[in-house]
């Protein structure tokens, strides 16, 4: 019987090289990858590695790559992703990247390894070099929640520019005029594009966003607490903290308390990414709701396609302002700004 090393042998590599080809990993040279294949041929070896490198066999097995387990928002979407996969016939395997590139990367060589159908991932910090790779050499793939420009990629994702316009008309209705931002990494789309709409809701109503009221996060709780700690310190804080994800919002208000002052009557507090627990905070905090549920669904749906040959489509759904009382709202839970 042929083994797995006899094919390297034939090939001239090493039997790691031969798995890889095998698993069609990414990160294989197409000379190596030739040879192994003719090896293949030559010595006739066929287990189900070589099937599924030759697109005859399917794992149906699916692996999500979230950028932080702990955010409630991304627990949401895995579940949901789950539910959607199952229904389909697919298992599916979730590695954390806890916002780092380099675990990011570690769960999609892993994830590959596995020999997955196909992968979802809301890309940390701009990606990270396994990823990019691997998205360039054709494995079926959708970006959820963030995405990269430049990468040819479904995307599934909410648009939360019209919530973070109703949200800032909502502010200045209740006579709210120096708005803070707690924005996410740069390096996001998402942390880019909430901190540019909410300058230009801004920029609409006739209000500066001076660089001191912009705070920069990182998606987790300890950097909303450092930011609004600073924003607190300012000669004039600001009325109303905006924190572009739930994490940071928490850590906005442990800031607030810790100082001794109350929301909303010393300060406003309002998030993008409502969560469940948000109308158990005293008060019940103002939020942007992404349809997380559905965010999942369409993902899986987008992928499942890539992988059974049907054209995927990307999905933008929108995002809603959910009005609550944490910013001086007189008005019932959950009503329209």
């Amino acid at each position: 019987m042929v083994s797995i090393k006899d094919v390297a042998a034939e090939a001239g590599v090493s039997v790691a090289t031969v798995s890889r080809v095998l698993n069609s990993h990414p990160s294989v040279s197409p000379d190596a990858r030739a040879r192994v294949l003719a090896a293949v041929e030559t010595l006739g070896y066929r287990p189900n590695a070589v099937a599924r490198s030759l697109r005859t066999d399917q794992t149906r097995t699916l692996g999500l790559v979230i950028s932080d387990v702990l955010n409630p928002y991304f627990t949401e979407l895995a579940r949901s992703v789950e539910e959607a996969a199952r229904a389909l016939g697919y298992s599916v395997i979730i590695g954390n990247a806890d916002e780092r590139p380099d675990l990011q990367d570690h769960h999609v060589r892993t994830l590959l390894d596995r020999r997955i159908d196909g992968l979802l991932v809301s890309p940390t910090d701009g990606g990270s070099p396994l990823m990019l790779e691997a998205a360039r050499a054709g494995t079926p793939m959708v970006f959820v929640d963030r995405w990269i420009a430049g990468v040819d990629v479904p995307v599934v994702r909410a648009d939360g520019r019209e919530a973070v316009r109703d949200l800032v008309r909502h502010l200045h209705g209740l006579g709210h005029r120096r708005l803070a931002i707690i924005a996410g990494p740069a390096a996001t789309t998402t942390g880019s594009e909430r901190v540019e709409a909410f300058r230009e809701a801004l920029r609409e109503h006739g209000l500066p966003l001076p660089e001191e009221l912009i705070g920069q996060g990182d998606f987790q709780a300890a950097s909303g607490r450092r930011v609004t700690e600073a924003f607190l310190a300012l000669p004039e804080p600001p009325d109303v903290v905006f924190a572009a994800d739930n994490l940071m919002a928490l850590g906005a208000l442990d800031a607030i308390r810790a100082r001794g002052l109350r929301v909303p009557q010393d300060i406003g507090l309002a998030a993008f990414d409502d969560i469940p627990w948000f109308v158990h905070t005293d008060p019940p905090i103002t939020a942007i709701a992404q349809p997380t549920g559905e965010l999942g669904r369409a993902a899986v749906r987008a992928l499942v396609d890539r992988i059974e040959g049907r054209p995927p489509e990307s999905v933008t759904l929108p995002a809603r302002l959910v009005v609550r009382r944490s910013c001086g709202e007189q008005s019932p839970e959950n009503s329209p700004a």
